[in-house]
């Protein structure tokens, strides 16, 4: 294959239409596009030294000389929304012409996978994508891609008219998002969806805005940090099974080894399932890992098909049933495994099912939804949920393009950078798991973030755009006992943007999933989200938060909270849930609550002079309850009480 690229991209240079005087327009730029309204519109792209290139929108003309790098760039004044509209690039040979534009509103998506997970794999997808029926809602994906230094060049893409045939790929909240604009706002909308999944938020920053000199000295300690944290994951897990290397130990010759059905299995262990193995003791495993799981049946189908469910496997699978191969899948983390096979390869008595998972990197192992993890014949569903057998197989051999996503500037460069002379409307950002990992991490995400926004603020150059992100959704198991939590500390540090004018915060900490990082409910994330674009970018007056805390004060060993709006309380019995108090010692205790009005009393007989209150304060924080009559929750809080 590589013989092969190579060979194909020599004939595409020799090749006239390949010369680098070619006329181009910038990837950005394609039919069905939206142009944001109110500001002066910028078209740019290459072409050859010394050639004038003309353009045509609107019934406006302008023009630009190709200049010595090979670029050229023309400025439209700004327009009012509508369309659609017709573009004419033309030079002495050659002509592009764009059709179906429109004016409106850009708003850029950025972050991680929560924000690249796409309406298809998401709650309600089947009636999202039979009623896409608004034409002016449009989506434009950027290509994954990294550049050591900025680099100006996007990779090509297309936009999207949303529709049933294309919706299902658009980011599920920034569709959401639109969706919900475009009910209160009657301009088109233009998604312009720039993630990347397990993406760090130093990637996404500039190097001025990280205080980086030597940006390639930076990126290469930066992987030899990588490289260090993945030698002592690797020596835990050799400790832990000892010669376990890069070569599937599952495997042999070609044969799948640890898929039949009588294997000696006391060096495995138990893992529960769905659920990844990062969070079940194998923190920082990448590689190949084999499930297995013992059924006992008594009963026998004749000539039946059977189907196999197993939610989601991330990334790769491999599935075999008493040793015989019944599917597999490539590369699809997000994809919902249904495989089928006949009923005589089942027999009475004990059944083997065998998974063969491979994770390149992030989230590994088998995921989503318990109800999608079944064995069904006819109208009997048999349950494969619970506690499987696990074996790690093989590690994934570092390499830093594992990586790029981690590594400070990287994406920025390539997948923020070429877009900067485009106008945007303001930001909605969905990132900040792949930064919770520890207590540094977090707690450095709140200046991070912060100068990562005004940075981009700066670079964009058209104001202080309204910038709204979503605070971490609960996530993992409840904790019985008041906790310490870096997921808490994340959250409190994306708080700290709201100190920075034009900045919404969209909270869901009621909407997540304690066994998945990726809560399907995606529509209300971006019908938060617009109630912020509202108040911010379109100034409509109306509540788009939750309550809000104001002060406090002690009385009586209770601690008085006062909030901003008049209080909710999602419970028959008037209960409230959340709080946790501590003395001088700093242990924490659950707190009983009462409300009144606006107000909440907090107190636990055990804890004299209270000095710390905490509300949410958990990776997971379990049922919380107060809300505001619109249906909007409290963010998770915590304050130190001053004696």
């Amino acid at each position: 294959m590589r013989k092969f690229v190579t060979c194909f991209t020599l004939l595409m240079i020799c090749l006239p239409g390949y010369l680098s005087g070619q006329l181009e327009l910038a990837g950005i730029f394609s039919d069905h596009m939206v142009i944001q309204r109110a500001h002066p519109i910028n078209v740019w792209g290459n072409g050859e030294v010394g050639s004038v290139v003309k353009a045509s929108f609107n019934s406006i003309d302008q023009s630009s000389a190709v200049d010595n790098s090979g670029r050229w760039k023309v400025q439209f004044p700004e327009m009012k929304a509508g369309g659609p509209f017709m573009m004419k690039i033309v030079n002495e040979s050659q002509e592009i012409t764009l059709t179906d534009i429109y004016i409106g509103d850009v708003w850029v998506c950025s972050g991680q996978s929560n924000m690249e997970w796409p309406i298809s794999l998401s709650d309600g997808a089947e009636e999202a994508v039979k009623n896409a029926a608004d034409p002016l809602i449009r989506h434009f994906k950027v290509e994954h891609s990294y550049a050591k230094e900025p680099d100006d060049d996007l990779v090509s893409a297309s936009w999207q008219v949303s529709g049933p045939e294309t919706v299902g790929q658009f980011t599920a909240v920034g569709y959401y998002f639109a969706e919900a604009l475009r009910n209160h706002i009657d301009v088109p909308i233009g998604l312009l969806n720039t993630s990347w999944g397990g993406s760090r938020i130093e990637a996404w920053m500039s190097a001025e805005s990280l205080n980086l000199d030597d940006t390639d000295d930076v990126i290469d300690r930066y992987f030899t940090k990588e490289k260090k944290n993945y030698e002592l994951n690797l020596k835990e897990l050799m400790n832990q099974f000892p010669g376990i290397n890069a070569e599937d130990s599952g495997m042999s010759g070609g044969k799948a080894l640890w898929a039949a059905h009588s294997i000696d299995e006391s060096k495995w262990s138990e893992i529960k399932v769905p659920g990844l193995w990062e969070s079940q003791g194998y923190e920082g495993f990448d590689g190949i890992g084999w499930y297995r799981l013992h059924l006992n049946i008594q009963e026998v189908w004749d000539n039946k098909e059977v189907e196999i469910s197993l939610a989601k496997i991330d990334d790769s699978d491999q599935v075999w049933v008493n040793g015989k191969k019944v599917g597999g899948t490539e590369q699809a983390w997000n994809k919902t495994r249904i495989y089928t096979f006949p009923s005589s390869l089942l027999k009475r008595g004990d059944n083997v099912i065998s998974i063969k998972v491979e994770d390149t990197g992030g989230g590994g192992g088998i995921h989503g939804d318990p109800d999608n993890m079944y064995l069904k014949i006819e109208s009997e569903m048999i349950p494969l949920v619970g506690n499987w057998l696990f074996r790690p197989g093989a590690f994934l051999e570092f390499r830093p393009s594992n990586n790029v996503h981690h590594t400070p500037t990287l994406l920025y460069n390539k997948m923020i950078y070429p877009i900067l002379n485009f106008p945007i409307k303001g930001v909605i950002w969905y990132q900040g798991e792949s930064n919770a990992g520890n207590a540094n991490d977090a707690t450095a995400y709140a200046h991070q973030f912060k100068d990562m926004i005004m940075d981009w603020r700066k670079k964009w150059d058209v104001g202080p755009f309204p910038f709204l992100y979503v605070q971490l959704a609960n996530f993992m198991l409840p904790s019985e006992k008041p906790v310490e939590s870096n997921w808490a500390l994340l959250r409190e540090s994306q708080s700290e943007a709201l100190s920075l004018t034009n900045v919404g915060e969209a909270v869901i900490i009621d909407i997540g999933e304690a066994d998945d990082i990726h809560p399907r409910n995606k529509k209300d994330v971006g019908y938060r989200l617009s109630l912020d674009a509202r108040n911010l970018a379109y100034d409509e007056s109306l509540v788009s938060s939750g309550p809000g805390y104001v002060s406090h004060h002690v009385e009586n060993n209770k601690v008085v909270i006062e909030f901003d709006q008049e209080i909710v309380i999602h419970d028959r019995y008037g209960y409230i849930k959340g709080f946790a108090i501590a003395g001088e010692d700093g242990i924490f205790k659950w707190g009983r609550a009462v409300a009144n009005g606006n107000k909440v009393e907090i107190w636990n007989v055990g804890v004299h002079s209270p000095r710390y209150l905490r509300y949410g304060w958990a990776d997971n924080p379990d049922d919380l309850n107060i809300y505001n009559k619109e249906g909007l929750p409290v963010a998770p809080f915590r304050i130190k009480i001053l004696k």
